[in-house]
């Protein structure tokens, strides 16, 4: 008979049961003078005892400008050092951060300021095509909670530094005597079936120790120097990235503020990083520039991909030719930390390219009948539940939401359809919910739906992901258009929601149809509605 698709991961190797900031401050201790931070654009570096005395300044200087343990700081930057600094300032006076999407536009920036109540706004100025000044004064009216905002690279961030001066140390440490590690410290925006993101609220128990064992599994210690390019408002940077390093006294360097291919591979050269993360997509853009060769990339060891499958040349170049030989394939979602799964540094190729991994140190994954809740047998395939220190707290202010997340047994559904080998490893085969990943984004198809609602011409709509060779799914909305209205297409959609939605949201095919394919009781079939927009496209079914 075969064993149940049920593993616990077993470890000699504790978990921290200590705060963020309690952590931070023995790193400090064992690691001073080793490097903690390099950001590569401004050249700028910090040592373990100069990160550490940063962190507390900011710390004082939010406290002084009236944070209060629980009240939401708000992030809206991409990646910079001040980000990283504002991550572990307000986990160490038990603020919570708000991590906001560089790509947010007004309509998204309002609903996530609203939702979480924040009080202070830690902003850039400016990103890509985006005005944030302009975009924060246009949604303040709207904000109720918040009272300030401080803009990274201006006089405001100088006068947060000052403010330090009105908060004694002795004040910050009867703060932090009051902190426990399972209070919230973070919520992150996952996108909701809902129409609007719902914000995922993890505690210092959660995304510590996650970003501990992640990269306890590639075998970090303070030697590692880890290159990353993925975003720090996803877990991805700052839990896999940031406190995988500071937990291992490693350095963390900032290779650029968005992802480049070649700034990446230069910061990897140029620090002698021994890891680099990434999603396939991003792995691929390196390993195809023109001057790849060129590189440097000996001091490589190891790394995290994550996000997609990764494809079994991918992988095989990024052992050979990026000298990964460690690399790791994680699985998991912003409601568990992220990591759920993980391969082990010395899988063979084919676990790394056919499965996400075992289960995580510390955490138990079982597959179950989606109909009947009952465990399937190794090899059946069945929605990926997982317990343990990493399941979220909940959704901000959704018990609803969150009961239909999290079950009494404190199971987090994946809504992730996979199947447990016979070894433990697992695969993942499909998606309950019919949620797109685009690139590493997940992307719900009613939230843009909800959108889509709101054009004066649209009488309904249906959004599917749909294959494509360089993010591995596209947004396609099928329209039924009011009577009389004007023709829509790709181009018109697109001017309708820039600005509105963030750019992976915008759907990249438009199909007028008079009617949806439904089923004899009404649901409409999505699945049928791909297979047709593959035809009427021209596009390649995945392979």
């Amino acid at each position: 008979m075969s064993l149940p698709s049920y593993a616990f991961g077993v470890s000699g190797v504790a978990l921290l049961g200590e705060t963020i900031g309690g952590n931070l401050r023995r790193a400090v201790g064992a690691y001073g003078d080793r490097d903690a931070m390099v950001e590569v654009a401004s050249g700028r570096r910090w040592t373990y005892g100069e990160f550490g005395a940063d962190v507390e300044t900011v710390a004082r200087g939010l406290m002084a400008r009236g944070i209060a343990k629980g009240d939401r700081v708000g992030i809206w930057a991409p990646n910079c050092a001040e980000w990283t600094i504002t991550q572990y300032a307000t986990a160490t006076i038990g603020a919570i951060l708000v991590n906001i999407n560089p790509a947010y536009r007004t309509h998204e920036l309002a609903y996530a300021l609203n939702q979480s109540g924040v009080k202070l706004l830690v902003s850039a100025t400016e990103f890509k095509t985006s005005d944030y000044r302009a975009m924060v004064d246009e949604v303040r009216k709207d904000c109720a909670a918040l009272e300030d905002t401080v803009y990274i690279g201006t006089s405001d961030w100088d006068e947060l530094v000052a403010a330090a001066e009105g908060i004694s140390k002795e004040q910050l440490s009867e703060r932090e005597a009051e902190l426990s590690f399972d209070d919230p410290i973070n919520i992150q925006y996952t996108s909701g079936t809902t129409g609007f993101p719902k914000g995922a609220t993890l505690s210092h128990h959660n995304i510590l120790n996650n970003g501990y064992f992640v990269t306890e599994l590639i075998g970090f210690t303070e030697d590692d120097r880890l290159c990353i390019p993925v975003p720090f408002y996803h877990c991805f940077g700052m839990v896999m990235g940031n406190l995988g390093c500071t937990t291992h006294g490693a350095c963390m360097v900032i290779p650029g503020p968005a992802f480049d291919p070649k700034s990446t591979l230069q910061a990897v050269q140029d620090e002698r990083c021994t890891g680099l993360y990434g999603v396939p997509t991003m792995f691929i853009a390196e390993l195809g520039l023109p001057d790849f060769a060129s590189y440097d990339l000996t001091s490589l060891r190891t790394g995290v991909m994550a996000g997609s499958p990764c494809p079994v040349e991918v992988m095989k170049r990024c052992v050979a030719d990026m000298h990964m030989a460690e690399v790791a394939i994680c699985y998991g979602m912003t409601e568990t930390s992220p990591v759920s799964t993980q391969t082990r540094r010395d899988d063979d190729l084919d676990r790394r390219t056919s499965t996400v991994g075992q289960v995580m140190p510390h955490v138990e994954v079982k597959l179950v009948d989606p109909a009947t809740g009952l465990v399937v047998p190794r090899g059946e395939p069945g929605e990926l539940c997982t317990r343990g220190y990493s399941v979220m707290l909940g959704y901000w202010n959704e018990p609803e939401k969150t009961a239909e997340a999290i079950d009494q047994a404190r199971w987090m559904h994946t809504g992730d359809l996979a199947v447990m080998r016979d070894d433990g490893y697992v695969t993942i085969v499909g998606r309950i919910k019919d949620m797109v990943i685009r690139g590493g984004e997940n992307v719900y198809p009613r939230e843009i739906e909800e959108f889509l609602y709101t054009h004066p011409g649209v009488a309904d709509v249906q959004v599917i992901g749909v294959p494509d060779p360089k993010y591995g799914e596209e947004l396609c909305a099928w329209i039924k258009l009011k009577p009389g209205a004007d023709p829509l297409d790709a181009a018109k959609v697109k001017e309708f929601a820039t600005g509105k939605l963030a750019h992976y949201k915008i759907p990249r095919y438009v199909l007028l149809v008079d009617d949806f394919p439904m089923t004899v009781t009404g649901k409409i079939r999505k699945v049928e509605m791909r297979e047709k927009s593959v035809e009427l496209l021209g596009l390649n079914q995945p392979g």
